[in-house]
């Protein structure tokens, strides 16, 4: 297969360094090894996935810059139901103690996430949106 042919593991190794996020590092570091010999088979069982993932991972640097290829596309989706300044007061509040807030909690849980959002805000979230949110605050303070 021609994957790769007109990038160096330097190149490579400098989109590492640039990315953010497992997934694309991730995509990388298959490409990586790629380049020093390793097949899309072998690539597949380390990662656990199909072998056409494997390819089409590779198949995506040889249609773009390292760092843009490792990276998904942005994908519209359904309107937030939060404001850019609700969302911050959100994460800003679950950042600190729920009894702050008014909730009879040792910790937030996706499930008071959700109680908040709605007394607040007057929005349901779902479970999995509420638990989205939470690691958001969450990585928001790992400095």
């Amino acid at each position: 297969m021609g994957h790769l042919r007109d990038l160096s593991t330097d190149d490579l190794r400098d989109a590492l360094d640039r990315v953010d996020g497992k997934t694309p590092a991730i995509r990388i570091v298959a490409a990586i090894a790629y380049e020093n010999g390793v097949s899309q088979t072998e690539l597949a069982t380390w990662f656990g996935v199909e072998r056409k993932t494997i390819y089409n991972w590779l198949r995506r640097f040889d249609d773009a810059p390292p760092a843009e290829a490792a990276r998904d596309a942005d994908r519209p989706g359904r309107p937030t139901k939060l404001t850019s300044e609700q969302r911050r007061k959100a994460i800003e509040s679950i950042g600190d103690d729920p009894e702050a807030a008014g909730y009879e909690a040792d910790e937030w849980t996706p499930e008071t996430v959700a109680d908040y959002l709605r007394d607040r805000f007057g929005v349901e979230y779902s479970e999995s949106s509420c638990r989205r949110l939470l690691s958001e605050e969450r990585s928001s303070n790992v400095f």
